[in-house]
């Protein structure tokens, strides 16, 4: 199970400011249910890369910043895949 980074939190946190809903931010980016907004800010998925420009829009936030989060969060998750791959031992 992917772990909870710093992007789930920021996205969470700025949706609040915002005022909004979980499902308010899924119904104005096209999405039926407030699942994949849950996903996001649970650590569980990531939004995919042109949903992240509509969220920087919606929450007023730079584009830039929410671009190193997700980066962040993708770098640890590789790190510990990496790491724990190795664990297993090589494979032919």
């Amino acid at each position: 199970m992917k772990k909870r980074g710093r992007l789930s939190e920021f996205l969470k946190e700025k949706r609040v400011t915002a005022g909004l809903t979980q499902s308010e931010v899924a119904r104005k980016l096209g999405y039926s249910s407030p699942q994949f907004v849950s996903n996001w800010e649970r650590g569980l998925a990531n939004p995919p890369v042109f949903v992240l420009r509509d969220l920087t829009k919606m929450y007023k936030v730079p584009a830039d910043q929410m671009f190193e989060l997700l980066v962040e969060d993708v770098k640890a998750d590789l790190h510990r895949e990496f790491y724990a791959s190795k664990s297993r031992g090589k494979r032919a």
